[in-house]
Protein backbone atom coordinates (compact mmCIF):
# COMPACT_ATOMS: atom_id res chain seq x y z
CA UNK A 1 0.00 0.00 0.00
CA UNK A 2 2.85 2.58 0.92
CA UNK A 3 4.54 1.36 -2.20
CA UNK A 4 1.41 2.28 -4.48
CA UNK A 5 0.97 5.44 -3.18
CA UNK A 6 4.69 6.55 -3.68
CA UNK A 7 4.10 5.41 -7.18
CA UNK A 8 0.83 7.54 -7.24
CA UNK A 9 2.85 10.31 -6.31
CA UNK A 10 5.37 10.30 -8.26
CA UNK A 11 3.20 9.82 -11.38
CA UNK A 12 1.34 13.04 -10.11
CA UNK A 13 4.49 15.05 -10.00
CA UNK A 14 5.63 13.44 -13.20
CA UNK A 15 2.01 14.62 -15.01
CA UNK A 16 2.23 18.38 -13.09
CA UNK A 17 5.54 18.75 -14.14
CA UNK A 18 6.30 17.07 -17.02
CA UNK A 19 3.05 18.69 -18.57
CA UNK A 20 4.13 22.31 -17.72
CA UNK A 21 6.93 21.51 -19.91
CA UNK A 22 5.18 20.30 -22.33
CA UNK A 23 3.20 23.38 -22.49
CA UNK A 24 6.62 25.48 -22.63
CA UNK A 25 7.81 23.26 -25.26
CA UNK A 26 4.83 23.55 -27.26
CA UNK A 27 4.50 27.44 -26.82
CA UNK A 28 7.81 27.94 -27.83
CA UNK A 29 7.98 25.65 -30.76
CA UNK A 30 5.06 27.69 -31.87
CA UNK A 31 6.29 31.05 -30.93
CA UNK A 32 9.78 30.96 -33.04
CA UNK A 33 8.28 30.10 -36.58
CA UNK A 34 5.23 32.58 -35.81
CA UNK A 35 7.87 35.70 -34.94
CA UNK A 36 9.32 34.92 -38.73
CA UNK A 37 5.68 34.46 -39.80
CA UNK A 38 4.33 37.18 -38.95
CA UNK A 39 6.40 39.49 -41.28
CA UNK A 40 5.42 37.16 -44.18
CA UNK A 41 1.71 36.72 -44.30
CA UNK A 42 -0.75 39.69 -44.91
CA UNK A 43 -1.74 40.98 -41.80
CA UNK A 44 -5.48 40.04 -41.63
CA UNK A 45 -4.46 36.29 -42.74
CA UNK A 46 -1.30 35.96 -40.18
CA UNK A 47 -3.55 36.54 -37.45
CA UNK A 48 -6.36 34.02 -38.29
CA UNK A 49 -3.55 31.38 -38.78
CA UNK A 50 -2.13 33.09 -35.37
CA UNK A 51 -4.97 32.51 -33.47
CA UNK A 52 -6.22 29.18 -34.77
CA UNK A 53 -2.84 28.07 -33.80
CA UNK A 54 -2.42 29.05 -30.48
CA UNK A 55 -6.16 27.73 -30.36
CA UNK A 56 -4.85 23.87 -31.43
CA UNK A 57 -1.54 24.31 -28.60
CA UNK A 58 -3.73 25.44 -26.18
CA UNK A 59 -5.90 22.08 -27.18
CA UNK A 60 -2.98 20.02 -27.35
CA UNK A 61 -1.71 20.88 -23.91
CA UNK A 62 -5.09 20.32 -22.75
CA UNK A 63 -5.59 16.95 -24.27
CA UNK A 64 -2.48 15.66 -22.89
CA UNK A 65 -2.78 16.66 -19.30
CA UNK A 66 -6.36 15.02 -19.78
CA UNK A 67 -5.27 11.89 -21.31
CA UNK A 68 -3.16 11.52 -17.81
CA UNK A 69 -6.95 10.80 -15.67
CA UNK A 70 -6.02 13.67 -13.25
CA UNK A 71 -7.42 16.68 -14.56
CA UNK A 72 -11.62 16.87 -15.65
CA UNK A 73 -12.22 19.34 -17.95
CA UNK A 74 -16.42 20.68 -18.65
CA UNK A 75 -15.47 23.87 -21.51
CA UNK A 76 -18.33 22.68 -23.30
CA UNK A 77 -19.92 26.35 -22.75
CA UNK A 78 -17.71 28.14 -24.24
CA UNK A 79 -18.50 26.41 -27.94
CA UNK A 80 -21.48 28.73 -27.71
CA UNK A 81 -19.43 31.40 -28.67
CA UNK A 82 -17.73 30.24 -31.66
CA UNK A 83 -19.11 31.45 -34.51
CA UNK A 84 -20.49 34.45 -32.15
CA UNK A 85 -19.27 38.31 -33.64
CA UNK A 86 -16.96 40.80 -31.97
CA UNK A 87 -17.57 40.45 -27.53
CA UNK A 88 -15.81 41.32 -24.64
CA UNK A 89 -15.56 38.62 -22.80
CA UNK A 90 -14.69 38.80 -18.77
CA UNK A 91 -14.26 36.24 -16.34
CA UNK A 92 -12.85 35.38 -12.88
CA UNK A 93 -9.47 34.65 -12.72
CA UNK A 94 -8.62 32.20 -10.46
CA UNK A 95 -5.21 30.85 -11.96
CA UNK A 96 -2.39 30.74 -14.56
CA UNK A 97 -4.10 28.46 -16.61
CA UNK A 98 -7.68 30.48 -16.94
CA UNK A 99 -6.03 31.79 -20.86
CA UNK A 100 -6.07 28.30 -21.84
CA UNK A 101 -9.61 26.86 -20.72
CA UNK A 102 -10.76 29.74 -22.35
CA UNK A 103 -8.33 29.88 -25.91
CA UNK A 104 -8.63 26.11 -26.15
CA UNK A 105 -12.40 26.76 -27.19
CA UNK A 106 -12.04 29.45 -29.13
CA UNK A 107 -10.34 30.08 -32.75
CA UNK A 108 -10.68 33.64 -33.14
CA UNK A 109 -9.86 35.25 -29.55
CA UNK A 110 -7.44 37.90 -28.49
CA UNK A 111 -6.11 38.26 -25.18
CA UNK A 112 -4.79 41.36 -23.09
CA UNK A 113 -1.60 41.11 -21.90
CA UNK A 114 1.45 42.54 -19.77
CA UNK A 115 4.27 43.56 -22.13
CA UNK A 116 6.87 41.42 -20.47
CA UNK A 117 4.72 38.97 -21.74
CA UNK A 118 4.74 39.66 -25.31
CA UNK A 119 8.26 40.62 -25.12
CA UNK A 120 9.29 36.94 -24.02
CA UNK A 121 10.15 34.91 -26.72
CA UNK A 122 8.24 31.85 -25.09
CA UNK A 123 5.34 33.59 -25.68
CA UNK A 124 5.80 36.79 -27.94
CA UNK A 125 6.25 34.97 -31.26
CA UNK A 126 2.68 33.70 -31.19
CA UNK A 127 0.95 36.50 -29.36
CA UNK A 128 2.34 38.94 -31.72
CA UNK A 129 1.07 37.53 -34.83
CA UNK A 130 -2.43 36.77 -33.44
CA UNK A 131 -2.65 40.50 -32.34
CA UNK A 132 -2.77 39.90 -28.95
CA UNK A 133 -2.76 43.33 -27.26
CA UNK A 134 -0.72 45.30 -24.85
CA UNK A 135 -1.64 46.98 -21.89
CA UNK A 136 0.84 49.12 -21.13
CA UNK A 137 -1.51 52.13 -20.59
CA UNK A 138 -4.91 52.62 -20.96
CA UNK A 139 -5.23 54.55 -23.85
CA UNK A 140 -3.29 51.57 -25.48
CA UNK A 141 -5.13 49.29 -24.22
CA UNK A 142 -8.55 51.00 -25.61
CA UNK A 143 -6.95 51.74 -29.35
CA UNK A 144 -5.61 48.16 -29.74
CA UNK A 145 -8.56 46.63 -28.53
CA UNK A 146 -10.96 48.55 -30.28
CA UNK A 147 -8.91 47.93 -33.44
CA UNK A 148 -8.97 44.02 -32.65
CA UNK A 149 -13.31 44.02 -31.79
CA UNK A 150 -13.80 46.45 -35.36
CA UNK A 151 -11.85 43.49 -37.01
CA UNK A 152 -14.36 41.09 -35.49
CA UNK A 153 -11.85 39.10 -32.92
CA UNK A 154 -13.41 38.52 -29.27
CA UNK A 155 -11.40 40.33 -26.99
CA UNK A 156 -10.59 38.20 -23.26
CA UNK A 157 -10.31 40.62 -20.67
CA UNK A 158 -9.69 39.81 -16.82
CA UNK A 159 -11.56 42.53 -14.98
CA UNK A 160 -10.04 41.99 -11.89
CA UNK A 161 -6.24 42.49 -13.58
CA UNK A 162 -4.72 40.34 -11.62
CA UNK A 163 -5.33 36.29 -10.22
CA UNK A 164 -8.26 36.49 -7.28
CA UNK A 165 -6.54 36.74 -4.23
CA UNK A 166 -9.59 38.04 -2.21
CA UNK A 167 -12.93 35.48 -2.65
CA UNK A 168 -14.71 35.32 -4.68
CA UNK A 169 -13.19 38.24 -6.96
CA UNK A 170 -10.88 41.07 -6.56
CA UNK A 171 -12.46 44.55 -7.53
CA UNK A 172 -13.16 44.86 -10.89
CA UNK A 173 -10.91 47.87 -13.11
CA UNK A 174 -12.81 49.73 -15.51
CA UNK A 175 -10.53 48.98 -18.31
CA UNK A 176 -13.25 46.54 -20.05
CA UNK A 177 -15.95 48.41 -19.94
CA UNK A 178 -14.31 51.56 -21.44
CA UNK A 179 -13.16 49.04 -24.25
CA UNK A 180 -16.94 47.48 -25.03
CA UNK A 181 -18.28 51.14 -24.43
CA UNK A 182 -16.02 53.01 -27.18
CA UNK A 183 -16.66 49.88 -29.30
CA UNK A 184 -19.71 49.30 -29.18
CA UNK A 185 -20.03 45.74 -28.22
CA UNK A 186 -21.76 43.75 -25.72
CA UNK A 187 -19.80 42.33 -22.32
CA UNK A 188 -20.21 38.07 -22.56
CA UNK A 189 -19.55 37.22 -18.52
CA UNK A 190 -17.98 33.75 -17.96
CA UNK A 191 -17.48 32.05 -14.77
CA UNK A 192 -14.48 30.01 -14.17
CA UNK A 193 -14.61 26.91 -11.42
CA UNK A 194 -11.34 25.06 -9.96
CA UNK A 195 -11.25 22.46 -7.75
CA UNK A 196 -8.30 23.58 -6.27
CA UNK A 197 -6.03 26.72 -5.92
CA UNK A 198 -3.74 25.19 -8.45
CA UNK A 199 -1.43 27.93 -9.77
CA UNK A 200 -3.33 30.65 -8.07
CA UNK A 201 -2.06 33.81 -7.00
CA UNK A 202 -0.73 32.33 -3.80
CA UNK A 203 0.17 28.68 -4.53
CA UNK A 204 4.00 27.76 -4.18
CA UNK A 205 4.58 26.21 -7.86
CA UNK A 206 6.45 23.18 -5.75
CA UNK A 207 3.24 21.90 -3.56
CA UNK A 208 1.42 18.81 -5.33
CA UNK A 209 -2.09 19.73 -5.46
CA UNK A 210 -4.85 17.56 -4.45
CA UNK A 211 -5.74 15.05 -7.60
CA UNK A 212 -7.95 15.12 -9.43
CA UNK A 213 -8.27 18.83 -10.77
CA UNK A 214 -11.49 20.24 -11.72
CA UNK A 215 -12.30 22.74 -14.20
CA UNK A 216 -15.68 24.15 -15.26
CA UNK A 217 -16.89 26.73 -17.51
CA UNK A 218 -20.25 28.14 -17.49
CA UNK A 219 -21.56 31.36 -19.39
CA UNK A 220 -23.24 33.97 -17.59
CA UNK A 221 -25.71 37.16 -18.50
CA UNK A 222 -24.61 39.05 -21.29
CA UNK A 223 -24.42 43.05 -20.78
CA UNK A 224 -24.40 46.26 -22.77
CA UNK A 225 -22.15 48.99 -21.69
CA UNK A 226 -25.04 52.24 -20.24
CA UNK A 227 -23.55 53.68 -17.72
CA UNK A 228 -20.32 55.31 -17.41
CA UNK A 229 -17.18 52.60 -17.15
CA UNK A 230 -16.69 53.01 -13.70
CA UNK A 231 -20.46 52.41 -12.62
CA UNK A 232 -20.53 49.52 -14.77
CA UNK A 233 -17.30 47.86 -13.70
CA UNK A 234 -19.11 47.86 -10.03
CA UNK A 235 -22.39 46.84 -11.16
CA UNK A 236 -20.50 43.75 -13.03
CA UNK A 237 -18.16 42.80 -9.93
CA UNK A 238 -21.35 42.81 -7.93
CA UNK A 239 -23.26 40.81 -10.56
CA UNK A 240 -19.88 38.08 -9.97
CA UNK A 241 -20.24 38.55 -6.27
CA UNK A 242 -23.75 37.24 -6.19
CA UNK A 243 -23.64 34.90 -8.80
CA UNK A 244 -20.42 32.94 -7.01
CA UNK A 245 -21.86 33.13 -3.96
CA UNK A 246 -25.40 31.67 -4.85
CA UNK A 247 -23.44 28.93 -6.62
CA UNK A 248 -21.04 27.86 -3.60
CA UNK A 249 -24.63 27.86 -1.36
Amino acid sequence: MIIWRQIRSLYEYLVLYGGLLFFAFVCLAWSLPASLLRHLLPHRLGQRVGRYAIMLVFRLYLFVIRASGLVKLDLKALDALRDEPSLVIVTNHPALIDVVLVGSRLPNFVCVLKAKLLDNPLLGGGASMAGYVRNDSTAMLVREAGVALREGAQLLIFPEGTRTVREPVNEFKGGFALVAKKAGVPVQTVFLEASSPFLGKNWSFFYKPEFPLRYTVRLGKRFEVDTDAKTFAADLEQYYREEMTRKQL
